[in-house]
C-alpha cells in the first residue's frame, strides 16, 4: 500500500475505486474531453482535483479551468528543466485561471549529487526519476481525490490502451485522462485556436519534453517519445505505469 493510500480511510479508498469504475463504464473509451471533465465536475469539487502538467503546452490546464476555475496545476520542478519549459510554466500561471503548485524533490540537484553521486540521471535514470518525479508527486497527490493527466494513446505503444477514467492503485485516487484519444495535431490545433501558451521546443523537434539532460530532438518518422532517455533501457519515468 502506498503512502498516499495510507492517508485515506479504507472506506474512502473503496468509494473512490467504485466511483472510478462507474466513470469508466459511463464514459467508455471514446467520450470527448469535455464530457470527461464534466464527469469530474459532477463528482468532485475544485479543491479535490489536481491537473498534472509537464508544460509542453497549456491545453489540459485550459480545458479543465473552463469547468473548474482556479484548479491546482502540479508542475514537477525537477531542477533539470529546459529554459523553455520554465517559461511556459510562468506564462500558464500568468494567463490562465489556475493555481500553479511547484512540486519539489526533497533534495536540490547539488544535494542529490553529494548523496547519490554526480549526474544520477546518467548512471541510474530510474532512481533519478524516482527521487525527482515519482516520490514528490506521490506526496503532492495525497491531498487530492482525483488527478487529471495529459497522457495520450498516440504517444507510445505502451499508452495505446490508456483509459479515460481509472482508479490509480499506486496513489490511491481516481486518475482521469481527458485527452487520451487526441492526436498531436489535435492538441496543436486546440492550442492555436485558443492562443494558449506553448513550449517553443515543440517546434524544434521535441514532441515529448522531459528533463533537459534526458531529452533529445526526434527525427522524422521516429516514435514521438524516442527522444526520451535515448540510448537507455527506459521509456517511462514511473509516474504512468
Amino acid at each position: 500500500m502506498s503512502d498516499a493510500q495510507t492517508t485515506r480511510s479504507t472506506a474512502d479508498t473503496d468509494a473512490l475505486r467504485a466511483l472510478a469504475e462507474a466513470g469508466a463504464s459511463e464514459l467508455g473509451f471514446d467520450a470527448s474531453a469535455s464530457e470527461v471533465i464534466a464527469w469530474v465536475e459532477r463528482n468532485f469539487s475544485t479543491g479535490e482535483a489536481a491537473v498534472a502538467c509537464s508544460m509542453a503546452d497549456a491545453v489540459l490546464p485550459h480545458l479543465v479551468s473552463q469547468t473548474l476555475p482556479g484548479v491546482d496545476v502540479l508542475f514537477l520542478d525537477t531542477g533539470y528543466h529546459f529554459v523553455e519549459t520554465r517559461a511556459t510554466r510562468d506564462e500558464v500561471a500568468r494567463s490562465l485561471d489556475v493555481n500553479i503548485v511547484d512540486v519539489l524533490p526533497e533534495r536540490t540537484v547539488a544535494e542529490q549529487d553529494a548523496v547519490e553521486g554526480r549526474d544520477l540521471y546518467a548512471t541510474d535514470p530510474g532512481r533519478c526519476c524516482q527521487l525527482r518525479k515519482v516520490e514528490p508527486l506521490t506526496r503532492a497527490l495525497s491531498g487530492y481525490r482525483v488527478w487529471l493527466t495529459g497522457v495520450r494513446r498516440d504517444e507510445a505503444p505502451t499508452r495505446i490502451n490508456t483509459p479515460l477514467v481509472v482508479f490509480d492503485e499506486a496513489h490511491g485516487l481516481v486518475k482521469v485522462n481527458p485527452v487520451a484519444g487526441w492526436s498531436f495535431d489535435e492538441l496543436n490545433d486546440y492550442a492555436t485556436e485558443h492562443r494558449l501558451p506553448r513550449n517553443l521546443l515543440l517546434d524544434a523537434g521535441y514532441p515529448s519534453i522531459g528533463c533537459q539532460p534526458c531529452t533529445r530532438p526526434v527525427a522524422p518518422g521516429e516514435d514521438p517519445r524516442a527522444g526520451r532517455w535515448s540510448g537507455q533501457n527506459k521509456t517511462e519515468c514511473g509516474i504512468h505505469v
